[in-house]
This record gives structure tokens, sequence and C-alpha cells, in this order.
């Protein structure tokens, strides 16, 4: 008869438990691909901008060019202290395209402006189409994402549990809270903002001068193209240009005693 000490038992059960585990792993893993690769549809987002929210943090402009500001945003221009505006994320397994859509808020002024942002995962490569101050530049480059630091909260978006993660965007003078979805395994998300592990549902900009949340999921076959539009006009920069055209505008702006943000999207 065979005779096994309870250290041999010990060690089978614990052997058993690691082939479970292991075995539960790599079903998690290939069902998460397998999922990736039908992942296809699109996120309705609304995007909530508060006016006073925005003005708060200018801590170069006294408290009386902030009041007139604020009246002339509110009052003059129509927007009132908050107001709502609509985008769409149409994506794939690899490739994200971003842009705003027809039900927009309309205030005095308001024209339409080029804002097409569109992200190759597989290629690692952005191509965006972008009007600034009347002028449309078409970026192209290399996916380089922020530094985001991941935080260990949860709460739930349009039916999906999200983590989330934040970053401070130096140039714009802004924190950046993102909140991600592991169950929609794309790193894309609303504006240019990218670089997490799942997707992004909601996006809160210095604490709720802009919140931009996910308001419907549709999953389903897409009937959009997400390649960048081959007959796009503009002047073809890349990022670091960009970059440049913000960082010369917001110095402008400062200088002027004007908020940061006029003339350029937020």
């Amino acid at each position: 008869m065979f005779q096994f000490s309870s250290n041999t038992l010990s060690i089978n059960v614990q052997l058993s438990k690691l082939i479970k585990t292991f075995i539960l792993a790599v079903l998690i893993l290939f069902s998460t691909l397998s999922y990736a690769q039908k992942l296809e549809g699109t996120i309705h987002y609304v995007k909530t901008e508060n006016i006073a929210k925005k003005m708060a943090v200018l801590d170069y402009l006294s408290k009386q060019s902030i009041e007139v500001f604020t009246y002339s945003y509110t009052h003059v221009y129509g927007m009132g202290n908050e107001s709502k505006n609509y985008s769409i994320l149409y994506l794939n397994a690899t490739q994200t395209k971003y842009e705003d859509t027809e039900e927009n808020d309309r205030v005095y002024g308001y024209q339409k402006t080029d804002y097409t942002i569109t992200r190759d995962f597989s290629k690692q490569t952005l191509h965006d189409i972008i009007e600034v101050l009347g002028k449309t530049y078409i970026i192209e480059d290399s996916l380089r994402a922020p530094k985001w630091i991941i935080m260990n909260e949860m709460k739930e978006i349009a039916g999906h549990i999200c983590m989330n993660a934040f970053y401070d965007d130096t140039l714009k003078k802004q924190k950046v809270v993102a909140w991600y979805a592991l169950d929609i395994p794309i790193g894309g998300g609303p504006e240019r903002y990218f670089g997490l592990p799942g997707l992004m549902l909601e996006v809160d900009i210095n604490d709720g001068a802009l919140v931009i949340t996910a308001d419907r999921i549709n999953l389903k076959k897409l009937t959009t193209e997400l390649n960048f539009p081959k007959k796009a006009k503009g002047k073809k920069i890349k990022e670091k240009d960009y970059i440049a055209i913000l960082r010369k505008q917001i110095t402008e702006n400062i200088n002027q005693n004007h908020p940061l943000f006029e003339g350029l999207r937020y």
C-alpha cells in the first residue's frame, strides 16, 4: 500500500490551487483577447463645462478681471455658467476616431471648427485634424502617452466598473483625472486623451471645470470608416509643433491678462 505524509498532501493541495489559478488566469486572458478582437462600436459623451470653475484657477488675473470675463462668457456670449456639448468616439479593436456632434449647445458667434482625433494603437500613430484660431492643422506623429499615475478608486459609469488615474498638464495648468473601464481593453478616450489600460469613460479637468462623461455605449458593428480622411486639408505638422502653437497662444493670453484658454479648446 502507498502511504502519503501530511507534507505530501499539503504540497499536492498547493499545487492543485496553483494549477487552477493558472488555468483561470489563462481563461481570463483569452476571454479578454477574444473580446478585444470583436470590440467595435460607438461611445457618446456629454461634455459639461463650468465657466466659474475654469476662471477660478487663473491666479494671475485680478478678482475684477475674473468677474469681467466671467460676465462676458455667461451673459454677453450667452453661454451661461454651465453648458453642455456632445461628442462621439468610434472604436474597433485597434483604432479610435473622436469628433464633435451637431447637437452641441449654440451660443452667440458659435461656429463648428475642424476637430477629428484618430488613434491607431496597432501602429502606435496619431492623425489629428485640429483648427486653432482659424487655421487648420493636420498632426501626424507617433503616440507618446502622458505619464498617468494609476489610483485605486472605483466607480460605475454607464454600466461599467471603472478605475481612475491622473496626470498634471503643466502647459495648460490642468489636473486631468480619467476613469477607465478594464472590460473595454483599448487605450483610447475622449478628446486627445489616451494611454490607460482600458477605454476612458470619463475625464474630469480641474475638479469639474470640464467633465466629459460617457452617456451611451453601443458596442455593435460600425458603419463608419475609422481611417484618416484622405482629402483632409490643412498644414501638416508634428506633435511638437502643435504644442509650440499652444504654448505661444497661452503665453500671449497670459501676457495680455486674458484667460489662458481663450481661443483654444479647453
